[in-house]
């Protein structure tokens, strides 16, 4: 699922403080940022571990390394587009994990704004990460610990 709609104002409220204890039965969320000027992105601890970085800082390029092959081209494409135009954006995709073979689903759901003058903006969004992993074989899950 790879998706972007057009937006002039950023329409961010936040997740209600009922919708966490729901929200983390089923995922860890993280928030994350990027700077448009710098191109760099700040991930959270857990973001940073499992997409196999050293820092909570990177670029686009190491972000999406570890992501499903054939979804790189058209999120590479996605994060372009809302770089380009103030934009909410929503996707998924696996992390692959070469140590040990497992793939971790990814959902990101976030939106850009600022980009009125050039080389400027930011972007924003947060990360779900499903309590479980997939099996490097097939659909079967491991549930995480």
């Amino acid at each position: 699922m790879f998706k972007i709609a057009r937006s002039t104002s950023p329409h961010s409220q936040g997740v209600g403080k009922d919708d966490l204890p729901m929200l983390s039965q089923f995922c860890i969320s993280e928030a994350w940022s990027g700077d448009l000027s710098t191109g760099l992105l700040k991930l959270g601890d857990r973001a940073v571990s499992l997409h196999g970085l050293d820092s909570g800082e990177c670029g686009l390029l190491n972000l999406v390394r570890r992501y499903d092959p054939n979804d790189r081209a058209k999120l590479l494409e996605l994060f372009e587009q809302a770089t380009t135009h103030s934009s909410s954006f929503c996707f998924s995709t696996t992390i692959h994990n070469p140590l040990n073979g497992r793939r971790q689903p990814l959902f990101c759901i976030g939106e850009s704004s600022g980009l009125e003058r050039k080389y400027s903006g930011t972007i924003y969004g947060v990360f779900l990460f499903p309590h479980f992993t997939l099996n490097q074989d097939g659909p079967a899950f491991t549930p995480h610990q």
